[in-house]
This record gives C-alpha cells, sequence and structure tokens, in this order.
C-alpha cells in the first residue's frame, strides 16, 4: 500500500475485502491511464478514457486540445515551408532575372562601343577615348602617331566574292590589325574599309613600324572564304604624328583633327604611288598646316 501510494504500480495487492478490492481497481485502472497517456505521448489522440470520472473528461478534453494544437502547428509548419520554397523559387527566378539584366546591359554597352561587324571600337567610341590617350602620352612628353588604313580594292572583293566575303575581309583585317597592337594601342572603324589607329607614346619612326607589321601581316595571310577559296589582301596606310611641345598653343581636339588630316593625306599619297605599302605624313605644324 506504501508503494502504491507513492505512484508505484507495479507492486500487486494481496490484501483481501472490499476496500483491497477497491485499491485493485483503482490500481487497474491507473495502469491502464498510464498506458492511454503513453499511447498520446506516441502520438496516437484517438486515446479516450471513461472509466477515471472528472479524471477522464479532464484527460479526453486535454487529448483533444492537444490534437488541435499539434494539427495547428503542423499546419503552420507545412505552410511555412511551402512558403520558404515559394521563398526560393523566387530568389531564383530574381536571380535569373538580374542576371540577364546584366547581360543584356553589357550587350548594349558593348553595342554602343564597338562596331559589330568587326569588334573593334566604332568611330564614337575612338574619338571619345582618343584625347584621354592623347593627353597621357603628352603628360609623359612623349608623342603619339594617328594612322589610316583602307584595305585595296576591297570594291573588287565585293564584286568578285559577294557581299558576305567582304564582311569577312573587313573582320579579318581588324583581327590580323589588332594582333599587331599594342595593349596602349587603340583601333575604331573609322567607315567603310577604313580603319583608323591611335599608336600612344610612339614617335613616326615606332609608329612606322607598327604600321608596316600591320600592311606585312595582313598580305601574308591570306583569308580563306566558307567555300575554301583564298584570297591575299592587301592594304595602304597612311600615319602621321604629334608632338607633345604642341600643347603648349593647341587644345587636344585640334591637334587630333590636325593630325588625322595629315594622315589622310599620307593615305592618299600611298594609293597614288601604287597602294599596299605606308606613307609618312610631312611633320608640319597645325599653322603651317592651315596656310
Amino acid at each position: 500500500m506504501a508503494s502504491f501510494a507513492r505512484g508505484d504500480l507495479s507492486q500487486q495487492l494481496s490484501m483481501r475485502g472490499v476496500v483491497a478490492g477497491s485499491c485493485k481497481a483503482l490500481q487497474a485502472n491507473l495502469r491502464h491511464m498510464a498506458w492511454k497517456v503513453q499511447q498520446v505521448e506516441r502520438g496516437d489522440y484517438t486515446q479516450r478514457m471513461d472509466f477515471m470520472g472528472d479524471f477522464s473528461s479532464s484527460f479526453n478534453r486535454m487529448v483533444v486540445q492537444l490534437e488541435t494544437t499539434i494539427q495547428a502547428l503542423q499546419q503552420k509548419e507545412e505552410a511555412l515551408t511551402n512558403l520558404a520554397v515559394s521563398l526560393q523559387a523566387e530568389v531564383r527566378r530574381r536571380s535569373e532575372t538580374l542576371q540577364k539584366l546584366k547581360k543584356s546591359e553589357a550587350e548594349f554597352k558593348y553595342l554602343a562601343q564597338y562596331d559589330p561587324l568587326t569588334g573593334v571600337l566604332n568611330r564614337r567610341s575612338f574619338f571619345a577615348l582618343a584625347p584621354k590617350k592623347i593627353s597621357n602620352s603628352f603628360e609623359l612628353r612623349n608623342g603619339c602617331c594617328f594612322c589610316l588604313l583602307d584595305i585595296d580594292f576591297f570594291k573588287v572583293v565585293n564584286d568578285t566574292y559577294g557581299h558576305v566575303a567582304g564582311d569577312h575581309a573587313l573582320k579579318f583585317v581588324a583581327e590580323q590589325a589588332q594582333g599587331c597592337l599594342r595593349k596602349s594601342d587603340i583601333m575604331g572603324r573609322y567607315g567603310g574599309e577604313e580603319f583608323i589607329f591611335l599608336f600612344c607614346d610612339a614617335d613616326l619612326e615606332q609608329g612606322y613600324v607598327t604600321a608596316e607589321r600591320i600592311r606585312t601581316t595582313i598580305e601574308s595571310t591570306p583569308l580563306t572564304l566558307e567555300d575554301g577559296r583564298k584570297i591575299v589582301l592587301q592594304a595602304s596606310l597612311g600615319i602621321a604624328g604629334l608632338l607633345a611641345a604642341w600643347t603648349d598653343r593647341y587644345s587636344c581636339s585640334e591637334l587630333q583633327d590636325h593630325a588625322i588630316k595629315l594622315a589622310d593625306i599620307a593615305l592618299y599619297m600611298a594609293k597614288e604611288e601604287g597602294r599596299n605599302r605606308v606613307r609618312i605624313a610631312d611633320l608640319k605644324n597645325i599653322d603651317d598646316n592651315s596656310k
């Protein structure tokens, strides 16, 4: 009885009589109740009691409330899980959209700066960048050179092989020329079959060497068309230099225009003398050239 009073339901009661019978019945009910509690603990919320009076009613209400609470928690957990999945999908979607926007922005930026056919700077971008390059050279008291290149007999290429071959020829010349440049030099599409170069930190002699290297590279490397035919291309180049000392009197824009005019004259001379050659413009002061 002492053990039973302390909650030990495992002891067998050996007494006899009405009181003993009642204690044994209570012990059996408590054991059954303990078993039901264990079942509830394992997640079985169908358990109910009807043999313990008011305690049974309280137990049954507790189990119902516990089941309702657990279900509500499970629903909230499921909702949170679905929300997390949805948020992850939204993050992925926005990340993909952002990557596409960045790619589109880079493509638009590239198209705004570069010639879509040849991949070199377009005319606007070349002349936007050139003054900065000239100023950097002049700050170091170095000269620089402008060079114009024209593909010889380009119309013949178009008429003989077609305009697609002409596009391949433009791309080919641009690639060959770019391979001859230093990192500090820049190249742009001047218009049609003409390209323009700025050789930075270079005098006329250094500029001539670079221009001649471009010319010989183009001439010595045949262009292979899609049908296997080969074309030997040639180019004429005119080059003109700028002196750092001229910046004391003239703006960078004026010097740039001056050098390009001289380079164009030199290019015309190369054409007149038979093409496929480099000609250097007379190094004239801007005042002398304007007379």
